[in-house]
């Protein structure tokens, strides 16, 4: 049995919910069980964010997650709320265009990616969350790549058929930064 537990947190206005949706999508694509659980703070756009997904092959009894394989941070606030969060042996991806630091903890594996800075060299400032999921998944692998550009598909190509391949683009963008950081 593979249960992924994940956690996204920031700002409102930065795509966290975007995010969850999105992996929540592409586990439905991958025929797994899935749970989404939004929380927002009491501003939508420059309060605090987060959400909860689980995407399993089991059914899933809670959407409440204690402790998370993965954690996404799009600001310092979110870090400081979730580091503790992150079971040992997890992984943390962390906003470093936002958050000066990296975690406390040795018993975690952390990725730090200037997602902010890396906007402007894509070329889009809109495509923070396409470039952090495409990041998160190089690594995480918690969905397959044809479910999650088929998630975007869903999610974005009916409403806005013009920012499809923005969105695609930009989730390739991160991936491949994500492998750079990796390698070296």
């Amino acid at each position: 049995m593979t249960t992924h537990n994940i956690i996204v947190s920031g700002f409102g206005g930065q795509g966290v919910m975007g995010i969850g949706q999105l992996l929540t999508y592409a586990g439905m694509f991958d025929n797994k069980e899935v749970s989404w659980l939004p929380s927002y703070g009491p501003e939508m756009r420059g309060g605090a964010a987060n959400c909860s997904i689980i995407i399993s092959d089991e059914p899933i009894g809670a959407p409440n997650i204690a402790k998370a394989q993965n954690v996404i941070v799009m600001n310092e606030p979110s870090l400081d709320k979730f580091e503790e969060n992150i079971q040992e042996g997890g992984s943390l991806f962390i906003n470093s265009s936002l958050i000066d630091r990296d975690t406390t903890r040795t018993d975690v594996n952390s990725y730090l990616l200037p997602v902010n800075d890396l906007t402007a060299e894509y070329g889009n400032p809109r495509a923070l969350n396409m470039i952090m999921v495409g990041a998160f998944n190089e690594v995480a692998k918690v969905v397959s790549q044809e479910s999650l550009e088929k998630a975007v598909s869903e999610l974005y190509g009916k409403k806005k058929p013009e920012m499809l391949q923005m969105n695609l683009d930009a989730m390739k963008f991160g991936a491949d930064k994500m492998k750079e950081i990796i390698n070296g």
